[in-house]
């Protein structure tokens, strides 16, 4: 015996104690898809037979069915379940789930049911139990349908049990297996002029047709378009009313749906029209009355097989598809992300129709409401039922209804191209009823629905899943920290599409004196099997994000910014950069100026940039951190130690014996000395435009493109061109191209690194010639600092370099630090990757805020 299952389904074992529901869900279905009020009673007591556990069992087991049917999970419920108002609850938590509810009632002798529990010693009850299971049962049995169960199978014997296969059943809208590619259009409405120069603007043939002038013309009279590369259309609904060619069009789409070239979903007005041919009492209005002079008009002998075919297609068609693995939804009214791959009525009726307010507007049309701008879901839906001027994304949502019958355009979005195809209409076909008005703001949707980023987005612990890393998690403290910072100090949120990462230092040296060596560097790249690296001056200046546009038009377009001029410069922690905000509209000016003279818009062929640079001088941002940490360390070692040496030194000039006190306090007064030095090079005085310096060494992202694709010689020589056009702003970033398997190649990047040290620099970065490189256990460190003698005496303080402290800074572990790299880099580049395929701003800040809580795990930061 065969009992066919919807592949998702609420199963409810009906039966007395010692049925053998258990046994028989054990034997047909996985072991978590089965809730055993017995073992939930366990849960709760140490005690499955424990009666009086059974409300807190219960309770357990509904939380747990509640959660695996949200999750779209095959569920079967292990309990006697005799009683109406025992299963009363499970068949609302199906309809609220839009599940199928499917009762198995095992419906055996009483006496049988006794004697298994008799042979059992947790089942010692008298037969009193099982009399009442199987009274309750019985009268139960008729009511089951009208309860609420969509199938009911009653299992009378041992035998019938036994012979029992399960087979579950894909539900309807179930087509994750195709995999297109797709081409979608919306709403028809008769136009079938403009669908067929659409379908032929897309690439599809009409296929031959074999026909004898003898022959009676056939019913579906209209030629079948395919795709010879294999596309398939979508159509979205409403083929039929308003428009002149009406039953065409609906012929075409029924060929194509028969001949296995498109996927149709059905629309409002075909609901309605498949009412009327079933006789139903419809309201003939809103162009039904066209479609039935259309179907008057055919001849006698044709109209009635004719409308019985029609009316078997429109019966066909199933509410919404899941395609693609479920990464494409189509519906004609659209799909929330909890009815995707369901079926009830909810379902099919949310698919048709949408989801109103419940109020009127003045056009006297229902207000519908925003479901996609509370869109979370992963999958891209399109959908169309509500006309609109242009099509727009919205949270990975797309309305392509364009209006054509009302004198706008059909539209198809190609998929997984995400492109755009539309033809203009030919004419209005029909007046509509409210405006079609285009749209006055140089913002998108998606952009307005932005002004407000929702709290929940960022809050709790998040697990991010980023092309280079998987499951990255953020954790809640961590993300309320970011929270208080991006809330109370950060730029517009529209402005951060990217944060750049941590970078972990080399590995300690052995090298005597020094802490860090691009030795060091060039081995853990070779462990790595990479051969070739890229050694790049690490200037004296703070980590700035540049985000340059064109003009401000290009900056209200791409970024929905308004009155903020035309980019921004910000910190690695998504702080404006300058208190000044004369000087940021001085220099990205001078940086807007300096693109437009080298050609870069036109040869990226894009409206703005996002640049990573370094901006000197070091003083320029950390003016506070001078006066409050550094100069005071430096003048109060200065004094003290300088003032010690001089009374040693009057000491020793009278014969006092402490050479080695001396010689320790002049050693501590040079090194405080050099501690002075050191930072005084990062510092100069800022009055003006003029004296600031920046050196970009990253094109990150411009339109249409994350360049992380190129290698970092391609980054260095498209920044000098840049450079090129105003010297008196920018400086290139010297850098060195190092091949690991020549050791004096080696050897010459490591003298580099000597010299520019030598002279005050602050070090080098190392990076593979690759922007990503993936090893055996994932991508491999994008870069690694190698830092200056003197500069570390900054980061570690004035007597770092002492050998008792040298050694024991060299037990410092990286560990958590190149993990902190690895994550916040992954972070970055997924973000600006989300930030051009124009995801919505709450994916993008998911990235960027996430940098920035992870900022606040345990890391030492002087690494």
């Amino acid at each position: 015996m065969k009992l066919t299952i919807p592949e998702l389904s609420l199963v409810v074992l009906i039966g007395a104690s010692g049925a053998g529901k258990s046994t028989f869900a054990r034997q047909h279905f996985q072991p978590f898809e089965v809730i055993s009020s017995d073992f939930c009673r366990g849960l709760v007591s140490n005690d499955e037979n424990n009666q009086s556990a059974s409300g807190d069992a219960f309770d357990v087991l509904h939380y747990i069915t509640a959660k695996r049917l949200a999750a779209g999970k095959l569920t079967v419920i292990d309990a006697t379940n005799v009683q109406p108002e025992d299963r009363k609850t499970f068949l609302q938590m199906a309809k609220q789930y839009h599940c199928f509810a499917v009762a198995i009632v095992f419906d055996l002798p009483e006496e049988l049911c006794h004697e298994r529990n008799q042979k059992r010693e947790d089942r010692q009850f008298g037969p009193h139990v099982v009399r009442r299971h199987t009274q309750m049962l019985r009268r139960s049995l008729r009511d089951l349908e009208k309860e609420g169960f969509r199938y009911v199978y009653t299992l009378k014997s041992p035998e019938e049990i036994a012979n029992v296969e399960i087979e579950l059943q894909p539900l309807w809208n179930n087509k994750k297996h195709e995999h297109g590619p797709f081409d979608i259009i919306g709403d028809i409405h008769g136009c079938c002029d403009e669908l067929e120069t659409l379908l032929q603007q897309l690439g599809y043939e009409i296929l031959p047709t074999p026909s004898s002038p003898s022959s009676p013309p056939p019913l579906w009279n209209t030629p079948t378009y395919h795709h010879p590369e294999g596309r398939k259309a979508v159509f979205l609904g409403d083929l039929v009313d308003r428009g002149t060619r009406i039953l065409d069009t609906v012929k075409l789409v029924r060929n194509m749906v028969t001949a296995g070239t498109a996927i149709c979903v059905p629309g409002n007005h075909e609901n309605k029209l498949l009412r009327k041919l079933r006789g139903k009492n419809v309201k003939v209005n809103h162009g039904l009355e066209q479609t039935l002079e259309e179907i008057a008009a055919l001849p006698e002998e044709v109209r009635e097989p004719f409308t019985k075919e029609l009316t078997q297609f429109l019966d066909s068609l199933v509410s919404h598809y899941l395609l693609d693995d479920g990464r494409l939804v189509v519906a004609h009214a659209g799909m929330k992300q909890e009815m995707q791959g369901r079926g009830s009525g909810a379902v099919r009726e949310f698919a048709l129709y949408g989801e109103s307010t419940g109020e009127i507007d003045e056009f006297g049309l229902p207000v519908r409401y925003n479901w996609a701008g509370d869109y979370r879901g992963e999958a891209l839906v399109v959908y169309g039922h509500t006309p609109v001027p242009e099509a727009e994304w919205l949270n990975n949502t797309i309305d392509i209804d364009t209006g054509c019958v009302f004198g706008g355009k059909l539209t198809a979005l190609r998929y997984p191209e995400k492109d755009l195809v539309s033809v203009p209409a030919a004419r209005v076909y029909c007046e509509p009823a409210k405006p079609l008005v285009e749209n006055s703001f140089t913002r998108t949707s998606q952009q307005e629905f932005d002004d407000v980023l929702n709290i929940e987005d960022v809050l709790g612990k998040r697990i991010i899943n980023t092309k280079f890393q998987p499951n990255i998690t953020i954790r809640q403290e961590n993300a309320i920290a970011a929270l208080e910072i991006m809330s109370r100090f950060a730029a517009n949120p529209k402005w951060l599409i990217y944060l750049p990462p941590t970078m972990s230092p080399v590995e300690t040296s052995s090298v005597p004196g020094y802490l860090e060596h691009p030795s060091q560097a060039f081995a853990y790249y070779q462990s790595q099997e990479i051969t070739e690296v890229v050694c790049e001056e690490k200037h004296m200046g703070s980590r700035a994000i540049v985000v340059v546009c064109r003009d401000e038009a290009a900056a209200e377009k791409r970024f929905g910014v308004v009155d903020e001029g035309i980019g921004i410069c910000y910190t690695r922690t998504g702080r404006k950069f300058f208190d000044e905000p004369t000087l940021e509209m001085q220099l990205l000016a001078r940086v807007n100026t300096a693109l437009t003279a080298s050609g870069f818009w036109d040869r990226f062929n894009t409206d703005w940039v996002c640049l990573d640079c370094e901006l000197m001088p070091w003083s320029a941002k950390a003016q506070g951190l001078l006066r409050g940490q550094y100069a005071p360390v430096g003048v109060a070692a200065s004094i003290g130690l300088n003032d010690a040496v001089k009374l040693l030194q009057q000491a020793s000039d009278r014969q006092v014996n402490i050479t080695t006190q001396l010689t320790h306090y002049q050693q501590r007064a040079e090194m405080a000395n050099q501690y002075i030095t050191a930072y005084r090079h990062y510092c100069w005085n800022v009055t003006d435009i003029a004296d600031l310096k920046l050196a970009p060494f990253h094109i990150l992202a411009t339109e249409g493109a994350v360049h992380v694709d190129k290698d970092h010689r391609w980054h260095m020589e498209q920044i000098a061109q840049i450079c090129l056009s105003d010297p008196a702003l920018f400086i290139p970033t010297a850098y060195k191209v190092i091949d690991l398997t020549d050791p004096s190649s080696q050897a010459q990047g490591a003298h580099w690194w000597e010299g520019l040290t030598k002279d005050g620099g602050e070090g080098i970065v190392v990076k593979p010639m690759q922007f990503i490189v993936k090893g055996s256990r994932g991508i491999v460190q994008p870069a690694v600092k190698c830092r200056g003698q003197e500069y570390l005496r900054i980061i570690y303080g004035p007597e770092y370099s002492a050998p008792e402290n040298l050694q024991r800074l060299r037990q410092r572990g990286l560990s958590l630090k190149r993990s902190l790299a690895m994550r916040e880099f992954a972070l970055g580049v997924e973000a600006l990757e989300r930030f051009v395929s124009h995801a919505p701003l709450r994916r993008v800040h998911e990235c960027v805020f996430g940098i920035l809580a992870l900022e606040s795990e345990p890391v030492d930061p002087r690494l």
